[in-house]
């Protein structure tokens, strides 16, 4: 029988169906890719085409005339550094602004053709360093408000280049979505005066069942309210509400997780698309007591279709607790170190 699940952290409901996964499906699920070669002369991300990005905003390493990881302002940006904050009114129900902020890409790597599963520790170090080096740089502006770091990887992901980036949306205003987190956790801080992630957490940890593994410092699981199969949070263990506070050295850390993180969905489910995102704090109350920023890594495997639009309800056709199994299986089937933190309990 199906289910129907409130995830804490948000109070939505999600329909939990494992037999709609039994469904005929006439659409092929996978597309067939070519060989994609390591240097394209087409991609404006690959090295010798710097031309076609705008100026950079930060290189790594910061010297030398070879790169490793380029941030550069997005070409078609959402949001630019012009304009101002002053609220306009265009009659009763109708407001706006200057579409202000900042919209940037981490180009993650200089080879066209290495996703962020097969790079090195080392490389998805680097881009980490980028992203809290571009937060931190970005928050000190007065007018941002909330700062979005995501990757969209493969087609049904809505990304439109190939070669590995992320990318930074620094905004003037709060998302409906991240208000309705942080008001929960606001809300839940008040009522317990604990921090509603840390304490998720620890429960999560106690019934182990949604665990897919566990490091020093972080926490990989399936959430118990996933709204799509094979949702993947990586938490860290230790309260920090922001990820530009978040502990320089342990940066390495989080690298070998998410590498290794990424590298089992790349296995297990062949290289599917995916979005992962940097849920984080408001910029101007970085040390709250009651948010506990994380990784939340969503497999594209299935579509949102009319009743997700009309009702604001996901349904996912896996139970978290079986794809959480399913996972340590497949990073224990992995030969030699592959996916090694994974397999590794702490």
């Amino acid at each position: 029988m199906s289910e129907l699940r409130q995830d804490p952290t948000t109070r939505e409901w999600v329909i939990i169906a494992p037999e709609r996964a039994k469904r005929p499906q006439q659409m092929s699920k996978k597309k067939r890719v070519d060989k994609l070669p390591n240097w394209d002369a087409d991609c404006p991300f690959c090295p010798g085409n710097e031309n076609q990005t705008p100026a950079e905003v930060l290189r790594l390493p910061l010297s030398g005339q070879d790169w490793q990881v380029r941030v550069v302002p997005n070409r078609f940006a959402a949001l630019t550094s012009n304009g101002d904050i002053i609220h306009r009114e265009d009659g009763r129900f109708f407001h706006k602004i200057d579409g202000t902020g900042a919209h940037e890409v981490i180009i993650g790597t200089p080879s066209h053709n290495t996703p962020t599963a097969l790079m090195s520790y080392e490389q998805v170090q680097k881009v980490l360093i980028a992203y809290q080096e571009r937060y931190n740089a970005l928050k000190k502006n007065r007018h941002i408000k909330f700062i979005t770091i995501f990757k969209n990887h493969g087609q049904a992901s809505g990304t439109s280049l190939i070669h590995p980036h992320s990318q930074l949306v620094a905004t003037p205003v709060l998302a409906p979505y991240y208000r309705r987190r942080l008001g929960v956790a606001v809300d839940y801080f008040a009522d317990i005066g604990s921090c509603l992630y840390c304490d998720l957490l620890a429960e999560e940890l106690d019934k182990g069942e949604r665990i897919v593994a566990q490091t020093r410092e972080f926490v990989i699981l399936h959430p118990y309210a996933s709204r799509a199969p094979w949702e993947t949070w990586i938490i860290p263990k230790r309260h920090c509400a922001s990820f530009g506070l978040f502990p320089y050295e342990h940066l390495a850390e989080l690298a070998r997780v998410l590498k290794d993180t990424l590298l089992c969905l790349y296995r297990g489910l062949d290289n599917p698309a995916f979005n992962y995102v940097v849920n984080t704090a408001i910029t101007e109350d970085e040390n709250n007591p009651y948010y506990h920023w994380h990784i939340r890594i969503v497999p594209r495997i299935s579509l949102i279709a009319g009743f997700e639009m009309g009702s604001g309800i996901y349904i996912s056709t896996a139970l978290p607790e079986k794809t959480a199994s399913q996972m340590k299986q497949v990073a224990y089937s992995l030969p030699g170190d592959e996916c090694l933190t994974l397999k590794q309990e702490a």
